[in-house]
């Protein structure tokens, strides 16, 4: 039987200028998270915490940072107090949002996450609100955004109601320009789909015999007319493709694939399996923006040796996704049957660019120096 691992849990970061929205968001989502535990970490900015007054509901599993920024402490030795708080068993939560301030820096925050010795957290990527309505005002005010945006992993674009449709294009134009190859979707009061950020739970709530009251409950009670919940077409704006081989993936060219994964490729996840790269191991793979990690884990017993991956992204082509990943199997020579055939050297050294981000455990502050390097995600996956 394969040995237990410790449990990592998402930690996704949510900002966006003032006013832009992300509070709405957040609740969006705890109203439609279909079963899946959230905890929160309120980042206000001012003594009069109003953004954790609006997302009020299970007790212990909302913290709230008020009278602050958390991206200005000195380490994150605050953060990892809170998040220690909201990781603990008893907590049973499977992902959490920290919502930022919106005079946040999302870098800063970001940096925190990946420095963090905290081993029961995973980063789970950084959510950028844009006000579609505001944007060029904003920016104009606050030039920052467009250093906000350049990090971010996901750009929701937000109150697209409110301007015509040859303005949002241009915006969504705009927006994209200024993220790189961040995924951008559009949204209406925050909706958008719970499965672009986190994945659903496994146990509904009900199986919970005695349970305390959830943000959800809270919620839906609030919600006029129980419209909240069932929005229709939020699967539009993204797409998800999906990945199955019983052939090996040739390290190499899967790197390659990785390293060239196009504009609004936003998260992948799944297995993969390196044939002859690895005969012992499965690879954990954990994708999000441009932060990428593997994590061995010893093949079962009698476990059926497959590659299996899940893309999510916005905008992009899933027939051309699944003919690259068809193209990056191995050869016979490769292969996990054919042991014989495979030069051992150079197998070895196809592997050296997936070791480069394996990760065995959470990543140590030491391996993380915030001083020398630009993009914090490189730094974490280069760790």
């Amino acid at each position: 039987m394969t040995p237990p691992r410790t449990p990592q849990i998402p930690v996704v970061v949510l900002a966006g200028f003032l006013g832009s929205g992300k509070t709405t968001l957040l609740n969006h989502l705890l109203r439609n998270r279909a079963g899946t535990r959230i905890g929160v970490i309120v980042n206000d900015f001012g003594a009069i915490e109003i953004d954790a007054m609006t997302v009020s509901g299970q007790v212990g599993s909302t913290v709230s940072l008020g009278n602050g920024c958390l991206c200005c402490a000195v380490d994150a030795s605050e953060l990892d107090t809170f998040l220690e708080t909201l990781t603990r068993p008893s907590a049973r939560l499977d992902v959490i949002v920290i919502e930022a301030s919106g005079l946040a820096e999302p870098q800063e925050l970001v940096r925190m996450l990946l420095a963090s010795d905290n081993p029961h957290i995973l980063y789970g990527g950084l959510v950028e609100v844009v006000d579609a309505a505001e944007f060029g005002r904003t920016r104009q005010r606050h030039p920052e955004i467009d250093r906000h945006l350049a990090v971010a992993d996901l750009v929701v674009l937000n109150k697209t109601d409110r301007v015509g449709e040859a303005e949002r294009e241009r915006l969504r134009a705009a927006v994209a320009e200024l993220s790189g190859p961040a995924a951008v979707i559009s949204a209406v009061h925050g909706r958008i789909d719970p499965e672009l950020l986190f994945d659903p739970a496994l146990r509904p709530d009900h199986k919970d015999k005695v349970r305390q009251l959830t943000f959800e409950d809270l919620l839906r009670e609030e919600a006029p007319d129980g419209h909240e919940g069932h929005d229709d077409h939020l699967h539009a704006s993204y797409a998800s493709v999906d990945f199955t081989s019983d052939i090996p993936m040739d390290p190499r060219r899967f790197m390659e694939f990785l390293d060239s994964r196009p504009d609004g490729l936003y998260r992948i996840k799944g297995f993969a399996d390196f044939g002859a790269g690895d005969r012992d191991n499965t690879y954990a793979l954990h994708a999000v923006g441009r932060f990428l990690r593997f994590v061995p884990r010893p093949w079962a017993r009698g476990e059926q040796r497959l590659t299996q991956l899940v893309m999510i992204g916005a905008g992009i082509d899933a027939a051309a996704l699944s003919a690259g990943l068809a193209a990056c199997r191995a050869d016979g020579a490769e292969r996990a049957d054919e042991p014989g055939r495979a030069d051992a050297a150079d197998v070895e050294r196809a592997m050296w660019g997936v070791l480069r981000y394996v990760q065995e455990q959470a990543p140590e502050p030491e391996a993380f120096d915030a001083h020398e390097t630009a993009d914090p995600r490189e730094a974490a996956a280069e760790a």
